[in-house]
């Protein structure tokens, strides 16, 4: 049997009882970093009064998972296996999915323990009240594949959770404050934790905030639908009507029409 066991985000004491009893049962366990395996279990082990047996440490993690599991024999899972990521819910911007995949091809029971996660925490927190929610998850880095993931973000008609890295989380404001302004958004970084921060306001003021705090640690956010957009997609004149360069019209133009950029950014100026 495999256990798939989420780990707390923030609060250690968030971890789940069915969890620990689990953890004192096992003698193999996979994780994404086995450093930071090791930790946590030192963590849990002194605040709970419990003793865990675990025998082997295995580093599983999106890099080397279908090397690793290419490698076993189906008995190596007879006995109780888990895996653990370095924070949050396996397979949810995690590694495990590739691990669920393999127990799925080599009829190999597994079950996954719900507890902590940062996208459904933020979304409860926001306080948006719809019926259905995007996940996003992380950003590209940039280029053309992260322009192309924020005409997404503006274009869904449900709220969208995105995941964003300390370091890049002022070029997301940015880049929010330049495409949708007055979106209303909802922020949460360090969740859970001792120095965790809430914003709630629109996208234009999300940069002024950031410059009056820490910006360290994991951010989740929650961006509002274009109401505008409701039911439809993003239009032409939707577009034109943005305050944003004419560049960067142009680009969005470009998606939405197929036509070149520069055809675009011509057609702007003529206007």
């Amino acid at each position: 049997m495999v256990y798939l066991i989420p780990t707390p985000i923030g609060n250690i004491d968030d971890i789940s009882v069915r969890s620990l009893k689990l953890l004192t049962e096992t003698k193999i366990l996979f994780c994404e970093d086995t450093r930071v395996t090791k930790k946590l279990l030192h963590l849990l082990s002194t605040r709970n009064s419990i003793e865990f047996k675990v025998e082997k440490f295995i580093s599983l993690h999106s890099h080397n998972d279908k090397k690793v599991l290419s490698s076993l024999q189906k008995e190596f899972f007879q006995e109780n296996v888990a895996f653990m990521s370095d924070a949050g819910m396996p397979c949810i911007s995690d590694p495990g999915a590739n691990l669920v995949k393999y127990c799925q091809e080599n009829s190999i029971e597994y079950e996954i323990l719900p507890g902590a996660n940062a996208a459904l925490l933020a979304y409860a927190s926001s306080g948006f009240d719809f019926s259905k929610f995007t996940f996003y998850g992380f950003l590209p880095h940039s280029g053309k594949d992260r322009e192309n993931a924020l005409w997404d973000l503006i274009s869904f008609e449900n709220p969208t959770v995105i995941y964003e890295a300390p370091h890049r989380i002022k070029k997301l404001a940015l880049e929010l404050e330049e495409l949708c302004p007055e979106r209303e958004l909802f922020a949460i970084k360090e969740a859970t934790k001792k120095f965790e921060k809430k914003f709630f306001s629109l996208s234009k003021d999300f940069i002024d905030f950031l410059n009056s705090v820490n910006t360290k640690g994991e951010w989740a956010l929650v961006l509002a639908p274009n109401k505008k957009s409701k039911g439809q997609a993003i239009s032409q004149k939707d577009i034109l009507n943005l305050d944003i360069h004419p560049k960067q019209k142009a680009k969005l133009l470009s998606k939405l029409s197929g036509k070149s950029v520069k055809e675009c950014y011509s057609k702007l100026c003529s206007l």
